[in-house]
């Protein structure tokens, strides 16, 4: 059986059903990066990191030297285990569960810190002191929550390491929780991605910061050129790419809007606000019958019983446009008529 910690929405998507499992928003992306990435494709040379570390330290403020590319986000959980082997670990629950399925890979004990369920709240006072390295989501998967940087701040410390998953800040105006700019945090690392607001999953694009010497540790347990010449193109332009993250938050905030008003009218469903481009629901009691329904109707939705701290009966659904809300709202409202 497989490891529920590996599971991830594309598991639960499939050819010809409507894909509401993936929370990636379904583009179009830029003109220009399809450009960008046909030019590095063309380019016969060992990929050169140098100009994107460049581009992605100036969009943050801070030096070069803080900067540390990525195959893929999910590459810095990965590789921060491995180079870093904590004794004790912290995982705030629930969220992406690949940063605990790379902690227990090299051994470390872990400790499940659960949010608290009426807004998913983060309690910086529930991380045991005894934690070396502490992972979160912010905005969090999959409950959509955003966190104050003053709460994320609140739990570094010089005995630790705090990592925090900003993959769909982009999605927030402003980013008004982002740490990604203080260097001033002992132990902070942030990681970031393409894949969300970019729509750029197959391309494997991202980074981390965190302090120099940290990513001078952590490059030397990595393969040389892990981050191919496509993706270090896409992260070189899209680091200065200012308008597609804002055309995208607004696109992505007034298609939520609608999927969430349709979704108010059924009875038997909970929601939860979001900060990011996927809603948390929950169908008490239906949560598998909804599931499988569904499925039956050619739609995939993500069922979160493999997200610690959450059951069968919550759901996570992808924002998408409202043709596609309606067929989804009319499907479920079906289905819990019955």
């Amino acid at each position: 059986m497989s490891d529920p910690l590996r599971v991830h929405g594309d598991r639960h998507a499939g050819a010809g059903l409507l894909d509401f499992a993936v929370n990636i928003w379904p583009g179009p992306r830029p003109g220009w990066l399809r450009e960008v990435l046909v030019a590095a494709l063309d380019e016969e040379r060992y990929p050169d990191e140098r100009p994107a570390v460049a581009a992605i330290a100036a969009r943050h403020g801070r030096p070069p030297e803080e900067v540390l590319l990525l195959n893929g986000a999910c590459e810095g959980f990965w590789l921060l285990a491995h180079a870093l082997r904590p004794r004790a670990a912290a995982c705030v629950h629930p969220s992406f569960t690949e940063p605990e399925a790379a902690l227990r890979a090299v051994g470390a004990e872990i400790h499940r810190v659960q949010r608290r369920p009426e807004a998913w709240a983060l309690a910086p006072a529930d991380v045991p002191a005894t934690a070396e390295l502490v992972v979160l989501g912010n905005p969090n998967n999959p409950t959509g929550a955003l966190d104050s940087a003053e709460d994320v701040a609140a739990l570094t410390h010089e005995a630790r390491v705090t990592v925090v998953d900003e993959s769909f800040m982009e999605f927030v105006p402003g980013e008004p929780g982002s740490v990604a700019a203080r260097s001033d945090l002992p132990g902070m690392v942030v990681v970031r991605s393409l894949t969300k607001a970019w729509t750029l999953p197959g391309v494997r694009a991202g980074y981390l910061l965190a302090s120099a010497d940290l990513v001078e540790r952590l490059a030397a347990a990595r393969q040389p050129w892990s981050v191919n010449a496509l993706a270090c193109a896409a992260l070189e332009h899209c680091a200065t790419d200012h308008g597609t993250p804002a055309r995208v938050a607004a696109e992505v905030a007034a298609c939520q809007t609608d999927l969430l008003g349709r979704i108010a009218v059924l009875t038997g469903v909970r929601t939860w606000t979001s900060a990011a481009n996927f809603v948390l629901i929950e169908v008490p009691g239906r949560g598998e019958a909804v599931v499988a329904g569904l499925r039956d109707r050619g739609i995939a939705v993500r069922p979160c019983h493999t997200f610690p701290g959450l059951t069968a009966d919550h759901l996570r659904i992808a924002v998408r446009r409202p043709p596609e809300h309606a067929r989804l709202a009319a499907a479920l409202a079906e289905l819990l008529a019955r």
